[in-house]
């Protein structure tokens, strides 16, 4: 009985870390930290991952879907053009349709309207689903 107790424990430990792990990875937006639900002022910089939303100042709600194309040249290589890669975003305002659309990071659009605030794409991470610095401005 003191095994199954053990892998029990051992179980709960393991999930409360990983709760931890997860829920600690939360900043304010606007400091660095990752976006998860949080709402955003204008003027703010935050880091959002594939799969998040938040919501902006004026109640409406981006979501980033996904890498979509990723085409920049590697680190430490030596490349004629520097590539580009793009990513799917998804902006849901308070009264009307969602509207789908994409950000580049090597050619436009760079930014997008939405509706009175733009959002700018400032950095994107590398790998198979990168971590993309954005900026709201009204």
């Amino acid at each position: 009985m003191s095994t199954m107790h053990s892998l029990l424990a051992a179980t709960i430990l393991a999930m409360a870390g990983c709760n931890s792990v997860a829920s600690g990875s939360a900043n304010a937006p606007g400091t660095g930290g990752t976006a998860h639900g949080d709402t955003i002022a204008d003027g703010s910089t935050f880091e959002m991952r594939p799969g998040q939303s938040v919501t902006l100042a004026d109640g409406s709600a981006l979501r980033y879907e996904r890498l979509v194309n990723e085409s920049r040249c590697m680190p430490d290589v030596q490349c004629v053009w520097a590539g580009d890669a793009e990513v799917a975003f998804t902006w849901k305002p308070v009264n009307g349709p969602a509207e789908a659309f994409s950000l580049h990071t090597g050619k436009e659009p760079r930014r997008h309207a939405l509706g009175e605030r733009t959002v700018i794409l400032v950095t994107l991470a590398r790998g198979a689903a990168p971590e993309a610095g954005l900026r709201i401005e009204r």
